[in-house]
């Protein structure tokens, strides 16, 4: 028994014996779009440049905001090691001094009053971290 060929632009499928090309993921008809591939090559690298960079920013920053917390970690540190004989207020500035054997002490006297060796002047902050001047 011969076969029924249909021509090339029919899209019939032989094996349920009915014309499928409406339930075809692609075009079938002649007039439909070309089907091209996309060039992702360039828009992976694109995306790949534009996320190191965003990355590398948020380490930066990540960074930057480490070394700062450490920075106030050792004021702090260096602050409550210091000798002082009163209780410091809440807002108010202070000044930390180093004596001649090393000893550190704080201060409410401003290093232009003064003939210590300044440290720096430190500010109480409300949640009771130290923050330099």
């Amino acid at each position: 028994m011969k076969e029924d060929k249909k021509p090339d632009n029919v899209v019939f499928n032989t094996e349920t014996q009915k014309y499928d090309a409406s339930l075809k993921p692609y075009a079938t008809s002649v007039g439909a779009p070309v089907i091209t591939t996309s060039d992702s090559i360039a828009w992976k690298n694109r995306s790949i440049n534009k996320v190191n960079h965003k990355m590398k920013s948020k380490y930066l920053e990540l960074k930057a905001e480490y070394e700062d917390m450490m920075k106030e970690y050792e004021y702090n540190k260096m602050i409550f090691d210091a000798e002082f004989t009163f209780e410091p207020i809440l807002g108010e500035i202070y000044h930390l001094y180093k004596r001649d054997n090393e000893e550190t002490f704080l201060s409410i006297v401003a290093p232009n009053e003064c003939r210590f060796n300044s440290l720096g002047s430190f500010y109480l902050s409300a949640d009771q971290i130290w923050k330099k001047v």
